[in-house]
């Protein structure tokens, strides 16, 4: 699939940087989408060796994994996430490489940020390439954002059509089985879930 002209533009061009700055401890979805996410990554496994990208200072994550590694835009954010054991600063839309060797993690997970990306094919392949063969990328989203930031295309899609958005970065991103979609439950904020996992090398 080819992305339509102005896809990936977004109505605020500046740096992201100076927009993530100013810390923000605070929840991006209700409690009922929250409980919905744990669920979720419960379900994939999240025991092992985790990335949790785009991350802040909670990791939605029920059970602590051995390892938790997390990246994001915000040092103080990720400081205060009080399960990560390695934090990492970067901007995925500046730089989509990752800095970590091939094959470091079990499971990767983002939550409600996958919108924000202007690179994300690159940074799904990414993603593969430090996952181990049989691992899982595990993306959520929700329908609140913050919209000056998150792309045109994703904005202009329902979340059926999202989901097909996230399935088709994985599937041009290479690496990964098939990747599967579907709609959690949740009484609260809506939340959707894709994920797929790292082929056999």
């Amino acid at each position: 699939m080819t992305f339509p002209s102005g896809f990936f533009d977004r109505a605020d061009t500046g740096d992201d940087a100076r927009f993530y700055g100013p810390p923000r401890l605070v929840q991006h979805i209700d409690d009922e989408a929250i409980a919905a996410v744990g669920a979720f990554y419960d379900e994939v496994g999240v025991t092992g060796d985790v990335l949790d990208l785009m991350s802040s200072w909670v990791s939605h994550l029920r059970t602590r994994p051995r390892r938790l590694t997390v990246l994001g835009m915000n040092a103080a954010e990720l400081d205060a996430n009080p399960i990560a054991d390695e934090r990492v600063v970067q901007d995925l839309n500046t730089d989509p490489v990752l800095p970590f060797a091939d094959a470091a993690f079990d499971t990767a997970v983002c939550t409600v940020s996958i919108d924000y990306l202007v690179r994300p094919v690159a940074v799904c392949a990414e993603v593969a390439r430090v996952l181990r063969p049989g691992g899982t990328f595990a993306l959520t989203f929700s329908n609140r954002c913050f919209p000056t930031k998150a792309v045109r295309g994703w904005l202009a899609a329902d979340d059926e059509q999202r989901a097909g958005i996230v399935a088709t970065y994985l599937r041009e991103a290479g690496g990964f089985d098939e990747p599967v979609a579907q709609r959690r439950p949740s009484r609260g904020d809506p939340v959707i879930a894709v994920r797929a996992t790292r082929a056999a090398a």
